[in-house]
């Protein structure tokens, strides 16, 4: 079975107000129902509200992220499942609860993390 990343960027939720808590109701739906059927890895959000920084090999530590890069932000479910058509269907799942389109991606086996 293959590991994949189903995320969003903060930008992508466009939820009117009033809402929200429909929102978390049914985003906490669908991850309850990924635990039970045992595919649930782990999940959660970027913090905002705290900066990221850049820690070199010396362990010099600069403020803000790679400035080349996007930023990253946003919500993050790692799921283990047996196909790309599996992850498909519980990426539109997720993508219907948090009213937003899901990234798709697969991560690579490494034996040994």
């Amino acid at each position: 079975m293959a590991k994949y990343l189903i995320s969003f960027p903060s930008a992508a939720m466009k939820v009117p107000d009033g809402e929200w808590e429909a929102v978390g109701r049914d985003a906490h739906a669908v991850i309850d129902e990924a635990k039970a059927a045992g595919v649930y890895v782990f999940g959660g959000g970027i913090d905002e509200a705290v900066a990221p920084v850049l820690v070199a090999a010396d362990g010099t530590v600069t403020a803000g992220g790679y400035p080349w890069a996007p930023s990253l932000d946003g919500g993050f479910t790692v799921l283990e499942l047996p196909s790309r058509a599996d992850a498909v269907a519980w990426a539109a799942r997720i993508a219907k609860a948090c009213r937003c389109r899901q990234e798709l991606r697969v991560f690579q086996f490494d034996p040994q993390s």
